[in-house]
């Protein structure tokens, strides 16, 4: 059964860093588990961390002041969350809440800091990985403003066969609609459309991509 040492070694940030750091974040690492829906930390809240999803799902979310969600990201196993505030050591910058039952490693402020110092190597591979995130975020802003519910959601569905995260536990419709910035009315609508295109098919509940070229060309990728 792998070990959180193996875990963490496994991880972008921490892979190929020396046994002693690894040793170093593992000191204070704290085991959580959450029920469905259960809340893990709240936006505005001091940081604890950096959090590690060894088991379910987790989404990180907006709340406007309307009160509509906005999900952020969709998260699962292996998957790392609260990077800027574990980093930065201010406030947890969104909500985050289990989709489904989850596990997770909490690696405190205090370790991660203490290995950022003791490991240069560690230090540049957070700057690269950070950075990389944040083009991420760029392009997905980039989705959201400059296409269509059909093109984004087709542009969902091709990245779900890549990324189990986005077809975990806990993953409605109504969590695709917060994820996409629509409405579940509208993501209704845009699978009709996905579906008489002959991109996708139901199969119950499922969604089975027919024919993947179609479905490239909606998704304009």
């Amino acid at each position: 059964m792998p070990t959180l040492a193996d875990h963490l070694g496994a991880l972008p940030y921490f892979e190929g860093c020396a046994q002693a750091t690894l040793d170093l974040l593992i000191q204070q690492v704290v085991k959580r588990h959450f029920a469905a829906g259960e809340a893990i930390f709240h936006e505005g809240d001091p940081a604890l961390g950096l959090w590690l999803i060894e088991q379910g799902s987790v989404k990180i979310f907006k709340v406007s002041l309307d009160g509509v969600e906005h999900i952020l990201h969709l998260l699962g196993e292996g998957n790392t969350f609260n990077d800027i505030a574990a980093f930065d050591g201010g406030a947890n910058p969104a909500h985050a809440a289990a989709l489904s039952e989850t596990s997770v490693w909490l690696i405190s402020l205090a370790s991660l800091d203490a290995a950022l110092k003791a490991d240069p190597v560690l230090a540049r591979r957070v700057i690269r990985l950070l950075a990389l995130r944040m083009r991420g975020l760029v392009h997905r802003f980039e989705d959201l403003t400059l296409y269509g519910a059909v093109v984004r959601l087709a542009r969902f569905l091709l990245q779900q066969a890549d990324n189990p995260a986005l077809s975990a536990p806990g993953v409605t419709r109504a969590t695709i609609a917060a994820y996409l910035a629509t409405t579940p009315e509208t993501i209704s609508r845009a699978l009709r459309t996905l579906e008489d295109s002959g991109a996708i098919r139901f199969d119950r509940h499922r969604i089975v991509i027919v024919r993947e070229d179609l479905l490239r060309d909606l998704a304009a990728v």
